[in-house]
């Protein structure tokens, strides 16, 4: 017999989002998150999911304010069908945590009866699926809490239901290639799990969590990713802003189909301005990026070429809307003042201020001459300019 499920994880709700300055956009990621747990009941309806798998970090912290407790589990509870969780290391099942506090525990009687938190290392014998569950109860685990499941004593009795493993951490295979950004810091030193280790035909899927990006480990192993993106990609195989459906059976390979479920877009681009002829394409790339969306978009751009000294001054205004249209826009702009002909002209043939027509005319031989300083001298020309152009 096959049961389908949705396998998700690492949430983050109450992720602070502190690179951000500005109040109200840090307000709109946060908020996007909860979004996203509206996303999955509606992924639940359209599938006709039997159950919802969280493989560890729905909250970001062990201590998420009683408010933001309040608003998940409300969230949670319409969601038409039971979910089971397990701790990660952002929400650790540690003694204190937010998993054993009283007013979680009666806020969730009281708006999602239908959640299960899983704090013990047992299998759980559901009516259609076994549960087997490595619950992290530290931020930080040296021993792989997967061992448990090496033990052939844990598969007897368990019937003919297929057997789910809810994991949270980095496998063996997989630790050294995982990275860190500026949105988060951490080590992967630990919570490593060993799964070539486990008696696999005894397992019919493991729904891991920890790992951000969707990623298939092996033909029973999958990470589910973030449902909301909570980073700028590092390459195609980092995919965020899924869910995963997962048909199981026992004794036979899951099938997993990918739901997308982000609604807020992180993106990284490049862009090389050949001079002020290539001012318009910039302007089409960045319609073909972003649209006319407002605060849907976070944009990693990385900025090169030259423009002459009026563009200049264009892509910079033209920036300053991005930058109130964007959540945030993580600029790297090194795109070089490369003065017209016209413009070197007007500077240098100024008669109502010979003072400025002199300098204008040093930096320009600097930057002919090249160098170090042909550099300052084109940021400095590109000052002067801009003052000449405001007298």
């Amino acid at each position: 017999m096959s049961i389908t499920f949705i396998h998700t994880a690492d949430w983050q709700i109450g992720k602070p989002f502190a690179s951000l300055t500005d109040e109200t956009k840090r307000a709109r990621l946060s908020g996007a998150r909860l979004t996203a747990i509206a996303q999955l009941a509606t992924c639940v309806t359209a599938h006709q999911a039997a159950f919802v798998l969280v493989a560890g970090d729905l909250w970001d912290s062990i201590t998420p304010t009683k408010a933001l407790v309040s608003e998940t589990l409300h969230a949670i509870g319409q969601i038409p069908v039971p979910v089971y969780v397990i701790p990660g290391n952002h929400d650790h099942g540690a003694m204190g945590s937010i998993w054993h506090q009283p007013f979680f525990l009666k806020e969730k009687e009281a708006l999602s009866p239908n959640l299960q938190v899983l704090l013990a290392a047992e299998p759980l014998e559901l009516e259609q699926v076994v549960l087997l569950p490595c619950p992290l109860l530290r931020k930080h685990e040296s021993t792989d809490l997967s061992q448990w499941l090496r033990d052939p004593e844990c598969y007897h009795n368990l019937g003919n239901k297929p057997r789910i493993v809810l994991a949270h951490g980095s496998v063996s295979t997989f630790g050294s290639e995982r990275f860190e950004d500026d949105e988060e810091l951490g080590s992967s030193s630990a919570n490593l799990l060993d799964l070539t280790r486990l008696p696999m035909d005894e397992l019919d899927y493991v729904a891991l969590g920890d790992w951000h990006g969707t990623k298939q480990i092996d033909a029973k192993s999958w990470y589910a990713g973030t449902p909301e993106p909570d980073r700028f990609p590092k390459g195609e195989a980092h995919d965020q802003g899924n869910m995963l459906l997962v048909r199981a059976e026992r004794g036979k390979t899951p099938e997993v189909n990918v739901l997308k479920t982000t609604s807020i877009s992180w993106q990284r681009q490049s862009f090389h301005f050949a001079g002020d002829t290539s001012f318009d394409a910039f302007e089409n790339a960045m319609e073909t990026w972003l649209g006319k969306r407002v605060n849907q978009d976070l944009l990693q751009l990385s900025l090169r070429g030259s423009l002459g000294l009026e563009a200049l001054d264009q892509l910079l205004t033209r920036l300053e809307v991005y930058e109130s249209r964007l959540i945030r826009i993580k600029l790297d702009n090194q795109v070089l003042p490369d003065p017209t002909a016209e413009e070197l002209d007007s500077l240098g043939q100024s008669r109502q201020n010979p003072l400025l027509a002199r300098v204008a005319a040093q930096l320009n031989i600097l930057i002919q001459q090249g160098g170090e300083e042909a550099f300052i001298a084109r940021e400095a020309l590109k000052q002067l300019y801009i003052t000449n152009k405001a007298i």
